[in-house]
């Protein structure tokens, strides 16, 4: 193929036997499949290093008139590709070519080739910035206005495009002092009433895109937009009124006080609207009632509608007839392998150290009312929450949450709309809700017509959480109901059924009489089991995602009843396809989390779960993503079963170290290639091993070491014993070495398995790690951060907590070194671990230093980072939390080395811990607090009132640590003197109370 010789269409001209070549494989690309569609691939992408490629595809597109409409589209579509990916090594005159070529496209009479001039457009618009193709925005203006509906077609569609991927930049663009949007938002309004209905669906479409943006262009406008909205709201066209809708419910997002004069007008249209028969149309209208409730600037205004908006949400949530259709019939299909299409990614999420607050246990679980509708979304843009991850959220685009799970039916629909706007207007409104809904809900749930009675179960399982003290009185009834519709002929109703059973779960647990628990939580539990082992797999899924959640409120109340649980969910192996072994490894690591030591208390409860647990284990290859979840499973489950799983773990240690090695020098090898080539292995695989073995570490404790030492030494030993190379990488199967390297990996999610690994590690085999600790801490340093990106929140919290596992250990070595100092001059340093010594080479080290220095050399920079985290101007409350821990963990070790900084920390110190629960890790931070107050009492004055605020959020504090209030309070009152009583005036009463109740001062 020849470099083009020259900038203008016309003037370059493709080489014959080049361009044959790729219309050859624009072709087959439609026709072919598996393995020649690899092959034309690979052709693809060697023939895009020619330097003239863009070119090539830049012609098919727009001048290769004899060929099909289809080939010139899929050369249009892989010139957009391939200008995204390699923009910054096309060559100037083939942009140049390019832009050229693809403007005059966007007048062609054929649909789908300016459907693609139009992408191609735009992504040129993307790389080059607006302001920078100034040409290309006067021609859009140009055919824009023109009366040719077809290039003015072309436009606005390019323009919705733009507006749809870069509003930011087209809003900040200004070209001589004049903002580009300007000029064009009068236009868009005037389009809105174009003759043509597709041209008035993109002028809307470009509008939208800036409501929630606060663009001040369309903010001098807004008064003509919520006119022309009004116009097009009784407009013939489905797709025009989708966007009315959408822009109305924007507009109640960024500009309620634009809507508010017009309320009555808007909710009318907006209740016919959500009843349309078009279900796009419907569904952006039912977001206007979700958008409505959860906003706490407006939601009042929707009381005096309710009584008229109520009843719509609940005949929305009645499934249609195509939803019917593409869910199928009521067939037993337990026995039916999954559709590849059924099976969606699994993203796993690896675990992070976090403290558990009052206000966590006081709220309870959650049931729901954290369902958004889009305008929040979009408002909110990506700000990262207080934490990163939100595990518990009832989200109604989620396949957990809501029973339709089949891929055709699990997008956002009207259905799961109206349910999650009836769930927030439950949680704002609750009684008053419930009020108006009792009618219709008797109605529905008592109706013969199935179809009915399940949206009524599906309402009264969104309203759990907002309606509770209202529902209450009525759940000894519709609890039985309940689970008698899980022997409903219908799977739908049976599967509706058991995701509301576990909204109420919570309830049913509540109460521990035997009348109470005997005639609601078993019938519960038993009804939800048999569901697990339905024929219908929608059933076992919504079965076992109830269950799941049951388990979760049950806790320790399930121990009576765990070998018939067990039993049950051991016998869903032999019946569950592929997709719902994915719940079904939930439910079980849900179940161990729950009932805790109680799995391995019987010898019994270890052989029903593990035989199916390992015969999975041993059917698939480590690169099956299926490996994923039973590997987190299995976390669960070796904590739960402590030593009792100590039969199994030899192989699964020495599998772990194996899938670590393999994607770790995968992960190596790929970052070796240049990098638009690289194909890096999932870091799932990695993480699921590294939180195993962390599971494996707290469930087997001090005998852990033993396990890591004869795994390894036998490692090494194989390694060692073949001169031939016959077992390769055998030396690298060892944990610490892996471990070192997962420390350093670019990749966050390793990185923070890695840390949660490293903290229980120093808990279990303290021993074992210590030689490495010197060499680990300065990467272990560098990770706390005070403002971490969002990727490294995790990351930054198991760092910390880390180093106050750490430095917990250092100090019982350093006492146990005062106590026996003949025991440390020989070398034995030992710390709470198992007692297995490393290699002699390693123990001198570890050993040739007084213990105390051995970790206080890291103090200074520790707590300067430590302090920068608790003084963020963007704090994050788990972050600061395990931070404070961690320097009470540190003033522990080494009081007299922290002590002098806390005037730096003391208050926010205070600040941060006071509404944690009580446990040993805040027991051991105030005990730190506590010995450095008494090093330096001077750097606790100006705190006194945190302090105390702190001290008497504690509910049940130890014999020791309540001593040490005690006279440290004490202390105080003494060194202030006279002054005592002003200090001590500051106070509120509430604290002042319960000082004297306590410590009687």
């Amino acid at each position: 193929m020849a470099a083009p010789p020259s900038l203008a269409p016309g003037a370059w001209q493709p080489q014959a036997g080049g361009l044959a070549e790729l219309i050859d494989l624009f072709k087959k690309s439609q026709s072919t499949y598996g393995a020649q569609q690899a092959e034309i691939a690979d052709r693809l992408d060697s023939v895009s290093r020619i330097p003239d490629y863009a070119n090539y595809l830049a012609f098919v597109l727009t001048q290769a008139t004899n060929e099909e409409v289809a080939v010139r589209s899929v050369a249009g579509l892989i010139l957009k590709n391939h200008l995204h990916f390699n923009h910054d090594k096309v060559p100037a005159e083939s942009i140049e070519y390019v832009k050229a070529s693809v403007l005059v496209a966007l007048s062609f009479q054929e649909d789908l080739l300016r459907r693609t001039a139009t992408q191609v457009v735009s992504m040129l618009m993307g790389i080059l910035g607006p302001a920078n193709w100034q040409e290309g925005l006067e021609k859009l203006i140009t055919l824009a206005g023109t009366e040719n509906t077809v290039e003015a077609e072309g436009a606005y569609s390019t323009f919705a495009k733009m507006c749809e991927d870069m509003p930011r930049d087209l809003d900040a663009c200004e070209i001589n002092g004049i903002k580009l949007l300007d000029i064009l938002i009068p236009k868009f309004i005037q389009g809105s009433d174009h003759p043509e209905s597709r041209i008035r669906v993109h002028a809307l479409n470009c509008l939208n895109q800036f409501i929630t943006l606060g663009s001040s262009s369309l903010q001098d406008h807004l008064d003509s937009f919520i006119a022309c909205l009004f116009k097009r709201a009784s407009d013939d066209s489905d797709f025009v009124r989708k966007f009315v809708c959408q822009a109305l419910v924007l507009t109640l997002s960024a500009r309620p006080d634009k809507l508010l004069p017009e309320l009555g007008n808007v909710v009318d249209f907006m209740l016919y609207s959500t009843q349309d028969k078009d279900e796009d149309v419907a569904v952006e209208a039912c977001e206007f009632w979700l958008q409505f409730a959860e906003d706490p600037n407006v939601n009042a205004h929707l009381v005096p509608f309710m009584p008229r908006v109520a009843p719509v949400l609940l005949k929305s949530m009645v499934y249609g007839e195509m939803d019917l259709i593409l869910l199928g019939g009521d067939d037993d299909d337990a026995a039916v392998p999954d559709k590849l299409e059924d099976l969606k990614p699994q993203h796993y999420s690896a675990k992070t150290h976090r403290n558990e607050r009052e206000e966590d246990s006081a709220a309870g679980p959650s049931t729901s009312g954290t369902a958004k509708s889009r305008a929040a979304i979009e408002s909110s843009g990506n700000a990262a929450n207080d934490d990163d991850d939100d595990e518990d959220d009832d989200d109604y685009d989620s396949d957990d949450d809501e029973e339709d799970s089949d891929s055709e039916v699990s997008e956002w629909n009207l259905r799961k709309c109206a349910a999650a706007a009836l769930d927030v207007m439950a949680c704002q409104f609750g009684e008053q809700l419930l009020e108006i809904l009792l009618p219709y809900l008797k109605e529905r749930l008592f109706s013969p017509d199935w179809m009915q009675r399940e949206s009524g179960i599906l309402a009264l399982g969104a309203i759990a959480e907002g309606c509770i003290g209202g529902i209450q009185p009525h759940l000894p009834t519709l609890i039985p109901f309940l689970v008698s519709s899980l022997s409903d002929s219908k799977p739908l109703v049976r599967s509706i059924a058991c995701w509301t059973l576990g909204r109420y779960s919570s309830w049913c647990i509540a109460d521990k009489s035997d009348e109470h628990l005997r005639s609601f939580f078993l019938p519960a539990m038993e009804g939800l089991l048999n569901m697990v082992m339905d024929n219908n797999k929608r059933v076992q899924e919504a079965g076992c995602s109830a269950f799941a959640t049951l388990e979760e409120e049950a806790g320790s109340g399930l121990e009576p009843f765990l070998e018939p649980v067990l039993r049950t969910l051991a016998a869903a192996f032999a019946k569950y396809q592929q997709k719902n072994l994915l719940i079904l490894y939930d439910a079980i690591g849900t179940l161990a989390d729950s009932v805790g030591q109680a799995l391995g208390s019987r010898p019994e409860y270890v052989d029903i779960l593990m035989p199916p647990l390992i015969a999975k284990w041993g059917e698939l290859p480590d690169d099956d993503g299926q490996l994923i979840p039973l590997l987190e499973c299995l976390s669960s489950v070796t904590i739960a079963l402590g030593p009792a799983f100590a039969p199994h773990s030899p192989p699964v240690y020495s599998r772990c170290l194996k899938i670590m090695r393999d994607n770790l020098l995968a992960t190596q090898r790929e970052m070796e290639r240049p990098e638009e080539e690289r194909e890096l292995p999932d870091d799932s695989f990695v993480v699921v091993a590294l939180d195993l073995l962390s599971g494996l570490s707290q469930g087997l404790g001090p005998h852990f070491a033993e396990l890591v030492a004869r795994e390894d030494g036998a490692a090494a030993a194989a390694a060692a014993s073949t001169s031939s190379g016959a077992n390769p990488g055998q030396a690298e199967l060892q944990l610490i070495p892996l471990l070192g390297a997962c420390i350093t990996s670019p990749s966050p999610p390793i990185r923070q398995s890695a840390y949660a690994l490293l903290g229980d590690l120093a808990l279990s085999t303290f021993d074992l790690l210590r030689p490495t600790i010197p060499s680990i801490m300065p990467e272990l340093i560098s990770q706390i951060e005070p403002e971490p990106s969002l990727a490294n929140v995790s990351v930054c919290n198991n760092a910390a907590w880390a180093v106050g596992e750490i430095a917990l250990q250092y100090r019982a070595v350093v006492a146990k070194a005062v106590a026996t100092p003949e025991e440390s001059a020989s070398g034995s340093a030992s710390g709470s671990g198992s007692g297995v010594a490393p290699s002699s080479s390693s123990s001198s080290t570890a050993t040739s230093s007084a213990p105390s220095q051995e970790f206080a050399q890291f103090l200074e920079p520790l707590v300067q980072r430590l302090i920068s985290v608790l003084h963020s101007r963007t704090p994050i409350k788990s972050l600061t939390e395990n931070s404070a821990v961690t320097l009470g963990r540190l003033g522990l070790f080494s009081p007299q080395l922290v002590a002098p900084s806390l005037h730096l920390f003391f208050e926010p110190w205070c600040a941060a811990l006071w509404d944690i629960k009580d446990n040993e890790e805040k027991d051991s931070a105030f005990r730190g607090l506590c010995e450095m107050i008494k090093c330096n009492p001077n750097g606790a004055v100006k705190g006194f009132i945190y302090f105390c605020n702190a001290v008497v959020r504690w509910t049940n504090p130890s014999v020791e640590l309540n001593d040490e209030f005690g006279r440290i309070l004490h202390g105080f009152r003494d060194m202030s003197g006279e002054g005592w009583e002003g200090m001590r005036g500051q106070l509120p009463e509430v604290i002042r109370g319960r000082l004297r109740e306590r410590y009687q001062i």
